[in-house]
């Protein structure tokens, strides 16, 4: 049975986009057949970081009755599905949010997960993506600001009869040994799934229009993408040994030397 997740945050530059971005392929790489949706139609980015842009169909022409859903399915990395939304005005103007449940009800019989983006914030187009969800997974900053805006989405999310499946707390700097998870589980209401390490590899990655999970597979925040993903995904996660680095001449040659001279 399909399993529909909504990641939503109270507020802007939390990290949303880019945890959707990095959860969707590696659920696709563990075996389970994953399409990530970009519900933030007003402010799409899914498809940026995923160097999907310029597509004859997106979410928008889908959500405005000109086009089905399954024409706005792309290949993402790993084999994850994306029903990327577009980037203009005019696209958002002719979008009619409501449509989305049809979009869900078409997708269901398709995929094993479906993860949404949803919108920062509280407003209509927000509040769909939590009502058609079987879990919300909340992205937190370790700051007040985030938390206090994640704890209105939340309660936004139980009155609108959603359920929240826990949070993810996003850019942890310094020694996470050091990050207090019952404290912060006790300030939200909810379960924490996972911690995401402050990792300047992510930015690199968008930069380079992939996620981190596939840019730089060894990094920090990459490691924890895989082990998040693999728990919500339900499979036990296995970590994967450091690839070993072929040595090159040079290094071969300053060896050679070394031991020549000794």
């Amino acid at each position: 049975m399909v399993k529909v997740y909504t990641i939503a945050s109270g507020k802007g530059g939390t990290g949303k986009t880019t945890v959707t971005a990095n959860l969707g392929p590696m659920m696709a790489r563990y075996g389970k057949r994953t399409c990530i949706l970009d519900a933030d139609v007003g402010m799409a980015n899914l498809g940026l970081i995923l160097g999907l842009e310029d597509l004859p169909v997106t979410l928008h022409e889908v959500l405005a009755g000109k086009a089905r859903v399954k024409d706005a399915i792309y290949e993402g990395p790993f084999g994850v599905k994306v029903v990327p939304c577009g980037l203009s005005l005019q696209g958002f103007q002719e979008s009619n949010p409501d449509r989305l449940r049809d979009v869900m009800a078409d997708l269901v019989s398709e995929f094993d997960i479906l993860i949404l983006d949803a919108p920062a914030g509280i407003s209509k187009d927000g509040v769909i993506p939590l009502t058609v969800a079987d879990g919300v997974i909340l992205v937190v900053n370790p700051e007040i600001s985030s938390i206090v805006d994640a704890i209105k989405t939340k309660i936004l999310t139980e009155t609108v009869g959603g359920h929240v499946e826990g949070a993810i707390i996003n850019r942890i700097a310094g020694n996470r040994d050091e990050f207090n998870r019952a404290q912060m589980e006790k300030l939200l209401g909810v379960r924490v799934l996972g911690v995401i390490p402050e990792d300047p590899n992510v930015r690199r990655a968008s930069a380079g229009r992939a996620p981190v999970v596939v840019k730089y597979p060894p990094s920090d925040a990459s490691r924890a993408f895989k082990r998040l993903s693999a728990d919500i995904a339900g499979i036990e996660y296995v970590e994967e040994a450091a690839p070993v680095s072929e040595e090159s001449f040079i290094d071969r040659l300053a060896r050679a030397l070394f031991r020549a001279k000794a």
